[in-house]
């Protein structure tokens, strides 16, 4: 079984790469204030049965793919570092906006809601990261079954975010209009956000298979 030690330090980096920007937290944030709570929370339901899409893969022998063809693994460790550092840049060009600052969405149907939710956190490359990258990372053979490990890790993962991302839903409008109301805040935010991502975007680089 993986220790208690192994367990808390991936879900210190599950709590940070939920917490980072990225397409899942832009469109819950989006659109909880475009149509409410309600809305925010169907699309959240679509957004855990993609968490769940990438562990069932994982725990069904992905890692083994990349495993057998190293070139693949390789290929999609670098497409996650540009891609963090990519966002890392988006938060703090001139003239970008804040995550914090959210788009205005059409109203949906709740059908539409929560299959726009799935497939926005399914494309994310965030989550492949995790899941391709970081997840086998604190898998140890010599602990037991990686299927189980894979299965208490995802599943540790997925109750981390849901609880973040269930927060921002229902706090989406005052998070939003109190950072609106203090630029200052707003860039700090852009530049912590960045460092978090370029932080990431390295050590996803130059970490080994």
């Amino acid at each position: 079984m993986i220790s208690l030690g192994t367990l808390i330090a991936f879900g210190v980096v599950s709590l940070g790469m939920v917490c980072s920007p990225g397409p899942n937290m832009i469109y819950l944030i989006s659109r909880s204030i475009s149509q409410g709570r309600k809305a925010g929370m169907i699309s959240l339901m679509g957004v855990v049965l993609g968490f769940l899409v990438y562990l069932i893969a994982s725990m069904a022998g992905l890692i083994a793919i990349f495993n057998t063809v190293p070139i693949i693994y390789t290929a999609m460790k670098w497409a996650g570092a540009a891609y963090l550092l990519w966002l890392a840049w988006k938060a703090i060009k001139p003239g970008s906006a804040s995550i914090l600052e959210p788009i205005v969405l059409p109203i949906e149907k709740p059908s539409k809601l929560f299959l726009m939710g799935f497939i926005t956190n399914l494309l994310n490359p965030k989550i492949a990261v995790l899941y391709i990258s970081l997840l086998p990372q604190f898998q140890d053979p010599t602990q037991g079954s990686l299927f189980t490990q894979s299965a208490v890790l995802g599943l540790t993962q997925i109750v981390i975010s849901f609880a973040v991302n269930l927060l921002i839903v229902l706090t989406a409008s005052k998070i939003a209009s109190w950072f609106g109301e203090r630029p200052t805040w707003l860039k700090a935010q852009r530049l912590v956000m960045s460092g978090v991502l370029a932080g990431l975007a390295v050590k996803l680089a130059i970490q080994r298979r």
